[in-house]
């Protein structure tokens, strides 16, 4: 059965990125050997993996890493350190118009 893999790494910047791959350790050497000069990681090297989850299905690997590529650096940071309270926290809407923020 092949396995997909979502992950995330902080680059030596603080900045983090979010990937997909079908070989997780091939895929965290690349980046750090700077393969691909045109990458966002080539120029924040080192990088270092915080976050991983294994899917059996491609489908559902893609979806999440779309999902998780929209959110805040805070939000991705909670789920790498499996802190749910705060992921539940930064999940919830703010927005004016939201019904619990109305009088």
């Amino acid at each position: 059965m092949k396995f997909y893999y979502v992950y995330i790494v902080e680059c030596s910047d603080m900045l983090l990125y979010t990937g997909i791959t079908n070989n997780l350790v091939r895929r965290i050497n690349e980046h750090n050997s700077g393969l691909n000069k045109s990458c966002f990681t080539y120029k924040r090297r080192p990088i270092n993996l915080i976050f991983s989850q294994e899917f059996s299905d491609v489908n559902q690997a893609i979806y999440f890493e779309k999902k998780i590529k929209k959110w805040s650096a805070f939000k991705k940071r909670a789920l790498s350190n499996e802190d749910d309270l705060l992921l539940h926290l930064l999940a919830e809407c703010r927005n004016d118009s939201h019904f619990r923020n109305k009088d």
